[in-house]
């Protein structure tokens, strides 16, 4: 879990380090420099709510944008929003692969099958293998025609 932090703390840099020179240049530079402070303390909480709870963070692009765009000229939003944007999209499929490689489980692995309902399977997969015992022959198909 402390190197998924560590990774998620590289995400929130890079995007706080792609929007910093945005941020309203028409206020005094103390101003300036107590907005870039909390647009990097928006970027890494919002990480921080991401890697320690994946699962109910409905749509954090949104929810960073909302709190850093009052800090930024109207000229430069679309920019700002689009920074996030990519960030964040590039932070949700890091925290999914290691979802599904098991590191939010104790590294126990999940099966790569989805439910009826078009949710992942939640149970672990045999040994070696990639799905569990009530998906199994979803393998078998996959290996018969590879």
């Amino acid at each position: 879990m402390v190197q998924i932090q560590a990774c998620m703390y590289q995400y929130s840099r890079a995007i706080y380090r792609s929007i910093k020179d945005l941020v309203d240049p028409y206020v005094d530079p103390e101003t300036g420099i107590e907005y870039r402070r909390q647009v990097l303390e928006a970027c890494e909480q919002t990480m921080e709510r991401l890697a320690t709870d994946p699962l109910y963070f409905a749509k954090p692009e949104r929810a960073l944008f909302q709190d850093i765009r009052r800090y930024f000229p109207i000229t430069a939003q679309a920019q700002v929003a689009w920074a996030v944007s990519e960030g964040v999209t590039a932070a949700c499929a890091f925290i999914e692969s290691q979802i599904e490689a098991g590191a939010f489980d104790g590294g126990v692995s999940r099966c790569r099958a989805t439910t009826r309902k078009g949710k992942p399977c939640q149970r672990t997969p045999l040994p070696d293998r990639d799905y569990c015992p009530s998906h199994q022959h979803l393998e078998t198909r996959s290996r018969v025609a590879a």
